[in-house]
């Protein structure tokens, strides 16, 4: 189903895969995708246990962009269920492996509220603030975390 032998290992890892082609089962097709709201193909959508959405990737990306995607994904599904540990490892594979992604501003920060959550150190969310004057500046994620600068 995926060209890259990477992608197509690691979903096969980590992932049920379920493919819904948008002609051949247009009836699924459209059931699911009013199900799920997906408006647009390719939608990568990370359901957990429940049938309940965790993560969601649309349109096409090269494959060091969707792996580090599909983490985020894996990232954000163990953050839902409560388990932070594996979340905070998730996001922090992701800055280290997909540093030059789009995912990985986002990863950074999640990384730090996740260590937060598993261990209610306020310093784990001081260190991601002081993570971002380093790397990840300039984006939104870098402003989100401003609110976590030390006072002085």
């Amino acid at each position: 189903m995926y060209a890259d032998s990477n992608v197509a290992a690691f979903i096969q890892a980590h992932f049920v895969p379920v493919r819904v082609h948008v002609r051949e089962q247009a009836d699924d097709f459209k059931q699911l995708g009013a199900r799920f709201s997906a408006q647009w193909t390719p939608t990568v959508l990370i359901v957990d246990e429940g049938g309940e959405e965790r993560y969601r990737i649309e349109g096409f990306l090269p494959s060091n962009d969707f792996l580090a995607q599909l983490k985020l994904g894996l990232g954000h599904a163990a953050f839902a269920r409560s388990d932070f540990q594996e979340a905070e490892r998730w996001f922090r594979e992701i800055v280290s492996a997909h540093a030059d992604t789009d995912a990985a501003p986002e990863a950074q920060y999640w990384a730090g509220v996740a260590k937060y959550k598993a261990t209610g150190d306020a310093h784990a969310l001081a260190d991601t603030y002081q993570q971002f004057q380093t790397r990840y500046k300039d984006t939104s994620w870098a402003t989100k975390a401003s609110v976590w600068a030390p006072r002085s």
